[in-house]
């Protein structure tokens, strides 16, 4: 059996529990940049909403404990979360010590919204008004934010939440609703339309007709 130069073996040294917790993220129908959230009963501490989670099993690896805890906490299957930060405050959480192994996964409405129209569990609320959650996961929903903005800060719908094709005011309205406030139209075109493929078709609506772009480039992970 190994032993350090202390002469201890692995199984002498206390251990933190290890979980994970998943900020999923979407741009919901009333056009603001959202979170589900889902509701928990903690044991000493009740009801209250928090990002879904739950702790690492005996053997098992990150991404499945994230998988299994947006399957059945969420109601969420298929998703392709990414790793976003450890949390290893030793006293962030008050039931122990346990570390947090935070993810985000961004998604279409189109996913969410069967989701949340089966389960009752589930709620989205708008980043800006996702406050005073459970443990640190207040900090984990600011982390996730800042790594999808910087995302979407230069290019075009990074993460697919709109269907090809789209007009360019339709992909300016999404950007502002990650970005949390409204950007100007020229200096959004003059950005983005390069990165864009012009299908040489047009929307059909009352009113001027408007162009509609196809992305250029795959998606790609953080």
């Amino acid at each position: 059996m190994y032993r350090d130069s202390s002469g201890k073996t692995p199984e002498d040294y206390p251990r933190p529990s290890v979980a994970v917790d998943t900020a999923v993220l979407t741009v919901g129908p009333t056009g603001t940049l959202d979170v589900l959230l889902v509701q928990r009963d903690d044991p000493g501490s009740g009801p209250a909403w928090g990002l879904p989670g739950t702790f690492l099993h005996p053997g098992e690896r990150l991404r499945d404990a994230v998988l299994r805890s947006l399957d059945e906490k969420a109601g969420l299957r298929g998703t392709r979360p990414r790793q976003l930060h450890v949390f290893d405050d030793p006293k962030r959480d008050e039931r122990g010590w346990v570390l947090s192994v935070a993810h985000v996964v961004v998604l279409p409405w189109t996913t969410i919204e069967p989701v949340l129209a089966d389960l009752q569990d589930d709620v989205l609320r708008p980043v800006a008004e996702a406050t005073g959650l459970p443990f640190d996961h207040d900090s984990i929903v600011r982390r996730a934010v800042g790594r999808i903005r910087a995302r979407y800060r230069r290019r075009p719908d990074p993460e697919g939440l709109l269907a090809d094709p789209f007009t360019m005011r339709e992909l300016r309205l999404l950007h502002s609703a990650v970005a949390g406030e409204e950007l100007k139209p020229d200096a959004f075109r003059r950005l983005m339309e390069p990165q864009l493929r012009d299908t040489g078709r047009m929307q059909r609506a009352v009113g001027r007709p408007a162009m509609l772009y196809e992305r250029t480039s795959s998606r790609s992970g953080v």
